[in-house]
This record gives C-alpha cells, sequence and structure tokens, in this order.
C-alpha cells in the first residue's frame, strides 16, 4: 500500500498505527486508498477503500469492494475495550446458488478471523454480521436475472499499535470474498463458482 498524506498532528499511539498501516502489504489484486474517515465516530480516525481489480486476475474472478476503518480514542470507551477499534466491510457477488447455501455466513465470518489469525493480527471483542443478499431483476434490469452477494461488517478492537497485520487480513479476506484463493497458511478456502453478471 503506498504511503499517503495522514494529518502529522496525532497522538503519538495513532501515529504509531497510521505508520504500521502504511507498512501493510496488501494483496496485489486490490487497489487500495485512503478516504475521507467518519468525523463524528472517534477523536481520531483514519479510512481505506479497497476494490479488486480487474485486470490483475481471470476473466471468471468478480469484483469485490471493502473499506477498512481506524478509530483512536485515548478516554478507551467501555465498548470498545481499547483505545482503538476497527471497523470493516467487504462485499462481493456471487451465483445465486451459492447465495443460498445455508452455510455461507458462517463461512464469510471464519475467512476473517482465519485471515487475522493467519497474519498474527492481535484482537479482542469481535462482532460483525454476514449477509447474504439474494435479488431479481425486472422490467429494465430483467436482463440482469438472479443474483446473490455477500455483506460482511465486522469490527474489532486491536490490542495494540501495529495495524498492519489487521490491514492485511481484511485485504485477505476481500480477495477471498471475490473468488481469489488464499495467499496465507491457515486459511480455507471454499471452493465456488463466482457469479457474471452481464
Amino acid at each position: 500500500m503506498s504511503d499517503s498524506p495522514f494529518t502529522p498532528d496525532v497522538p503519538a499511539a495513532f501515529g504509531a498505527a497510521l505508520d504500521s498501516l502504511r507498512r501493510a502489504d496488501t494483496r496485489e489484486e486490490l487497489v487500495v486508498h485512503e478516504i475521507p474517515a467518519p468525523a463524528k465516530l472517534a477523536p481520531h480516525s483514519v479510512a481505506l477503500a479497497a476494490d479488486v481489480n480487474p485486470a490483475r486476475h481471470g476473466a471468471d474472478s468478480e469484483l469485490g469492494t471493502g473499506r477498512f476503518i481506524l478509530l483512536h480514542d485515548a478516554e478507551r470507551p467501555e465498548a470498545w475495550g481499547g483505545e482503538f477499534r476497527v471497523v470493516c466491510f467487504a462485499q462481493a457477488p456471487l451465483e445465486t446458488e451459492i447465495g443460498l447455501d445455508p452455510f455461507l455466513a458462517d463461512v464469510a465470518w471464519s475467512w476473517l478471523v482465519d485471515a487475522l489469525d493467519a497474519r498474527g493480527a492481535n484482537y479482542t471483542n469481535a462482532s460483525g454480521t454476514a449477509t447474504k443478499i439474494i435479488s431479481t431483476g425486472f422490467g429494465e434490469l430483467s436482463s440482469q436475472g438472479d443474483g446473490a452477494q455477500i455483506e460482511l461488517r465486522a469490527s474489532w478492537t486491536p490490542t495494540d499499535h501495529n495495524l498492519q497485520a489487521h490491514v492485511e487480513g481484511w485485504s485477505e479476506l476481500l480477495c477471498m470474498l471475490a473468488g481469489l484463493p488464499p495467499v496465507v497458511d491457515g486459511v480455507t478456502m471454499l471452493q465456488t463458482r463466482r457469479a457474471r453478471r452481464d
């Protein structure tokens, strides 16, 4: 991930976290960039956006998109259980048959946990939702037919200032949801076919 113009006037702990974000080695299939962070969630925050680059993988793979937000509050909010909180989002299209799989949500959550653990991310208080969306096009959208997508929203509390592993785990999750194989040991790939929406 390339350097970005983080504001230098930040607390030492948050500055250390920002430095570790810069060191994150995100997957080459992703285009990652900084976006405006939510202003009211914490005194200090930074946000990243990522999209799977279609030029970096086979034509049979569909795109995925995601967001990674790091929040910092030296007051250590009770709900966080620490001074940092990560909030992330990942979304990717699926074939309708895969979207109907009753275990899909469980698998998506396990991919996140496995990706973070495989990268050595230290965290507590993880929570989140995995949502399966099934859609059918009508009228002018009827040519799209049926489709599905998976959305994973999660948050957790890093236990140290090293956010490199957290960003890399999120990167791994996003690529796996998009149908790309894992690149680290300890993450199991579910054999699925990706949706192709013309």
